[in-house]
């Protein structure tokens, strides 16, 4: 198994200088991540760094509440597919969904994949704050607004994926959209369990240690 191949290497601190995402970018390349997720303010950046090489730039919409208008969310991602990212996380809208206003939740979700087209959309439902039919609800709003992928968390709540959550949105969403588990992602043996139970790529800010782990499993 290819356990970079899967790594959205991470990076979404409001401190990261722009030092820090030259770093990052580096790694990513040296390892050969799937992608760099970052904040939006650093897609030109990560354009001119990863140009000639294979990693994507992910970036992140509505980060990390999920509490901004759609309208703002629809500009926000477009502007960051015009600045040169390749992929769009966004965070759903917890206080809709949480007023089960599922169908703002839906359009809100919607308009922002119709303004990106084929671009890639990942929607983020912050299973912290959920229960398990809230994920089960939350997934069939997003199967419906044909999303790309289902992301467990934002990594800025009091906890990250579970083993346990990313059952419940597979056994949802079958083979319909793709899972990205991310939050508390830190060692080769967590992530391989992720990708073991069906999880299509892995966000988080420890690649460079799940990559070395991987290394020493002689996994390559």
């Amino acid at each position: 198994m290819n356990i970079n191949s899967y790594i959205d290497h991470t990076l979404l601190k409001a401190t990261a200088t722009e030092r820090d995402i030259i770093d990052h970018c580096n790694e990513a390349k040296e390892h050969r991540f799937y992608s760099v997720c970052i904040n939006s303010c650093y897609v030109p950046l990560a354009k001119q760094l990863l140009k000639g090489s294979n990693v994507k730039i992910c970036t992140v919409v509505g980060f990390p509440l999920g509490a901004t208008s759609t309208p703002s969310k629809v500009f926000e991602a477009k502007q960051a597919i015009n600045d040169g990212a390749h992929e769009i996380d966004m965070v759903m809208n917890l206080g809709f969904f949480k007023s089960k206003n599922y169908v703002e939740v839906f359009k809100d979700i919607k308009e922002v994949k119709t303004a990106i087209g084929k671009t890639p959309l990942k929607v983020i439902l912050e299973i912290s704050e959920l229960s398990k039919n809230g994920i089960v609800k939350a997934c069939e709003i997003c199967l419906d607004a044909k999303v790309d992928f289902i992301k467990t968390s934002t990594g800025f709540t009091k906890s990250g994926a579970t083993l346990t959550a990313v059952k419940i949105i597979r056994k949802s969403v079958r083979n319909h959209c793709k899972i990205k588990a991310s939050g508390g992602i830190g060692d080769y043996e967590t992530a391989k369990k992720y990708i073991d139970i069906g999880v299509d790529r892995i966000g988080t800010s420890k690649g460079v240690a799940i990559s070395n782990g991987a290394l020493s499993h002689a996994d390559y």
